[in-house]
C-alpha cells in the first residue's frame, strides 16, 4: 500500500513517459526500413526528421520517467508528502506541450529560420528556444518540490545521490542554451549535454534507483546499500567527466585530449561493473522471498545489459586510435543502442514494475508476461547489436582501411548492391521483436487480469 498520496503523481509521469516510448520504438521501427527501402515517405517524413523524433522522444521518455521515479522514491525515502502536489502537475503539464511544440516543429518546420520558435540544428538539441526555455521552468519546479521535500525530511544516501544527479541533469541541459559560433567550441559544450548526461549524472540516478529497488525487493540492511551507494556515485563522476574527452579526438580540440580520454573512458567499465557486482550480491544476500520476481528480473538485467552495451561496447571503439577508424560508423549505432536500453530504458521499466502494483492497489501481476517481454526486449536489442557491430566493422574495413576505400555510398549503396543490407534486414527484424516486447509489456503493467484484483484492505506487495 502506497505510504504517502502524493505518490500517485508518479502514475501521470509513467503514462506520459511510456507513450513517448512506443513512439520512439515505432518511429524506430520505421527508420530501419527506411534503411531497406531508402524512399520510404521520403516526401512526407524524410529520414533526418525521423531520426530527430527516434532520439528526442528517446531522451524526453527517459527524463520524464526519471521524474516520475523520484516522485515516487522521494516521499518514500523523506517520510513526508511531496512538497506540492499541484507543482507536479504543472510540470508534468509544462513537459507535455513542449513535447508536442517540439514535434510539430519537426514535422511542419513553420518556423524555419525564426530564433524562437524554429529548430536550432543541433543534434539530440534541435528544441525551438522556447521549448528549452519551458524546459528550464519544469526543472526549476522540479528540483525545488523534490529538494524542499528532502531538506523538511528524512535524509538518506540513496535520496542525497538521487539529487545529485537530478540537479547535475538539471544544470548541464543549460549548456543546451549556449550555442557559439565555433564550430570546434560548440561541439566541446554540446558534449557537455550529451555526455556528462548519459556518461555522467545518469549513472548516479541508475545508481540511486537499483540502491533503492534493492532495499525494496531484496530485503538488505540499508546500511549495506549506503556502502556500495556513494563508491558507485565516486567511480561514475570520476570516470565520466574526464572521460568526455573520448568525443573530443576529432572536433579540433588539443591532442592531450587523445591521451585524457583514451585513458579516463576506459575506466568508465568500471562503475558498470561495480554495479553489477552490487545488484547481484544484494539479491544474492537478501533474505526476503519478494512476490515482484518481474521487478528483479528487470532490475538485474538493467545492471548486466548496461555492463555490456556502455561498459564493454563503449570500450571497444573508445581508444584513440581505434576511434580513428570506427567513429560515426554502425558500431558507434551498435553501441549506443545496448547501452541506452540497458543503462536507462532498463532501469525505467524495472522501476515501472516494481512500482505499478502500489500505483494500482494489487499485488503484482501478469509477471509471466512481464518477465516474456524483457526476454523479448533484450533478446531483440542485443541481436540488433550484434547485427549492428558486424556492419560496423564491413563498413570500417570498406571505407577507411582499404588502401583504396570506398566512398559512403559505394558502401551503402542502394537495395539491389548495398554492402551492408544483410545486416539492415537482421537489425530490422530484431526491430520487430523489440517492438513485440514493448507491446506486451505495455499490456501486463496497464491491464491486470480481473481474478488479480484484491480489495484495498488485502495483502499489498512486501516491504
Amino acid at each position: 500500500m502506497l505510504k504517502y498520496q502524493s505518490q500517485k503523481i508518479a502514475m501521470a509521469y509513467f503514462a506520459v513517459a511510456m507513450a513517448l516510448f512506443v513512439i520512439q520504438v515505432t518511429v524506430g521501427l520505421l527508420i530501419g526500413y527506411v534503411y531497406l527501402a531508402p524512399n520510404t515517405l521520403a516526401e512526407v517524413l524524410p529520414f533526418n526528421i525521423l531520426r530527430m523524433l527516434h532520439t528526442n522522444a528517446l531522451i524526453v521518455w527517459l527524463v520524464t520517467g526519471f521524474f516520475g521515479i523520484a516522485y515516487f522514491m522521494i516521499p518514500d525515502e523523506a517520510e513526508r508528502e511531496i512538497e506540492s502536489p499541484m507543482l507536479a502537475w504543472l510540470q508534468l503539464v509544462i513537459l507535455v506541450v513542449g513535447t508536442l511544440g517540439a514535434v510539430l516543429t519537426y514535422v511542419f518546420d513553420f518556423a524555419h529560420g525564426n530564433w524562437l520558435f524554429g529548430k536550432q540544428g543541433r543534434e539530440f538539441l534541435e528544441q525551438p528556444l522556447w521549448v528549452k526555455l519551458g524546459i528550464v521552468v519544469a526543472a526549476l519546479i522540479f528540483l525545488y518540490n523534490v529538494t524542499m521535500t528532502v531538506l523538511k525530511g528524512r535524509k538518506t544516501a540513496i535520496a542525497n545521490v538521487l539529487l545529485l544527479g537530478l540537479w547535475g541533469l538539471a544544470v548541464f541541459f543549460l549548456f543546451s542554451l549556449y550555442n557559439p559560433s565555433n564550430l570546434a567550441l560548440d561541439k566541446m559544450f554540446w558534449w557537455w549535454v550529451v555526455h556528462l548526461w548519459v556518461e555522467g549524472v545518469w549513472e548516479l540516478i541508475m545508481a540511486a534507483v537499483l540502491a533503492y529497488l534493492m532495499l525494496k525487493l531484496t530485503g538488505v540492511d540499508r546500511e549495506m546499500v549506503e556502502k556500495w551507494i556513494y563508491g558507485l556515485a565516486a567511480l561514475s563522476l570520476f570516470t565520466g567527466i574526464l572521460g568526455t574527452g573520448h568525443h573530443y579526438y576529432w572536433i579540433g580540440t588539443p591532442a592531450y585530449w587523445q591521451w585524457i580520454g583514451s585513458i579516463f573512458s576506459a575506466m568508465e567499465v568500471i562503475p558498470f561493473f561495480a554495479m553489477v557486482l552490487f545488484v547481484f550480491t544484494m539479491v544474492w544476500k537478501g533474505q526476503r522471498e519478494h512476490p515482484n520476481k518481474a521487478a528483479i528480473l528487470w532490475a538485474l538485467g538493467c545492471a548486466v545489459l548496461a555492463f555490456f552495451g556502455a561498459g564493454i561496447w563503449g570500450f571497444l571503439h573508445t581508444l584513440a586510435p581505434i576511434n580513428y577508424y570506427t567513429h560515426g560508423t554502425q558500431v558507434t549505432m551498435s553501441h549506443g543502442h545496448l547501452a541506452f536500453f540497458g543503462a536507462y530504458v532498463s532501469l525505467n521499466l524495472a522501476f515501472i514494475t516494481y512500482a505499478m502494483p502500489y500505483l494500482r492497489g494489487r499485488e503484482p501481476y501478469n509477471q509471466v508476461l512481464n518477465m516474456l517481454s524483457f526476454w523479448l526486449m533484450a533478446g531483440g536489442i542485443t541481436f540488433m547489436t550484434f547485427a549492428l557491430t558486424f556492419a560496423g566493422a564491413v563498413q570500417v574495413h570498406l571505407q577507411r582501411v582499404l588502401k583504396e576505400p570506398m566512398s559512403f555510398m559505394e558502401v551503402q549503396g542502394d537495395v539491389t548492391d548495398s554492402q551492408l543490407h544483410l545486416f539492415y534486414i537482421l537489425r530490422e527484424l530484431a526491430g520487430v521483436i523489440l517492438v513485440i516486447g514493448v507491446a506486451l509489456y505495455l499490456y501486463s503493467i496497464f491491464v491486470p487480469r480481473e481474478k488479480e484484483v484484491i480489495a484495498p484492505a488485502a495483502k499489498q506487495p512486501a516491504e
